[in-house]
């Protein structure tokens, strides 16, 4: 297990416990104190189910939203097909090799060689399709397989100087060996 991973499980057990202790704390303070009269106030009586109705939505609207992650496993077994190495410099980027494969899975090994770089690739549509940090001395792995052959441009997310707005690149990704178009 990764650092990350036992991060992510300490986060989530120190969420667990602090919502038990407001569960806790709601359950007490949501005890009526005995009334002389034995009237109980009505607004007391939706205090529970409500309480319960936005915990079922807070656990539907969390499932709904992150059942696709759509970042994929960036550990693990996965064996690209090929690997491309990817040098940020100001203003500029160093990709080698090209072209690129569409259908299988390609390792991006991201790094720079001047300053913090944010390394994203766009379709031709400009939406974001997976992106990560250019570190000088650090190199980032980023595995992404491209659905369809085609042009992809490279930006750069993170204000890198005054040339920042100028530093793009693209990408050609071309059908497998044996693949129709």
């Amino acid at each position: 297990m990764t650092m990350q991973n036992d991060a992510w499980v300490i986060s989530l057990v120190g969420i667990g416990l602090v919502a038990l202790l407001f569960i806790y704390v709601i359950a007490q303070a949501g005890k009526i104190a005995p009334d002389p009269a034995g009237v109980q106030k009505k607004a007391y009586a939706l205090r529970r189910p409500l309480f319960w109705a936005l915990i079922v939505l807070g656990i539907g609207v969390a499932y709904g939203t992150l059942r696709t992650f759509p970042i994929p496993k960036q550990q693990g077994a996965l064996h690209p097909a090929q690997t491309v190495q990817v040098i940020a410099h100001q203003w500029s980027w160093e990709i080698t090799p090209a072209p690129i494969q569409a259908g299988v899975p390609i390792e991006f090994d991201v790094t720079s060689a001047d300053v913090n770089h944010g390394f994203a690739i766009f379709d031709a549509h400009d939406r974001l399709l997976t992106q990560t940090q250019a570190m000088p001395g650090y190199t980032n792995r980023l595995i992404y397989t491209f659905a369809q052959p085609g042009t992809y441009r490279v930006l750069c997310l993170e204000y890198c100087g005054v040339a920042h707005y100028g530093m793009m690149d693209e990408l050609h990704v071309v059908a497998r060996k044996g693949d129709r178009q």
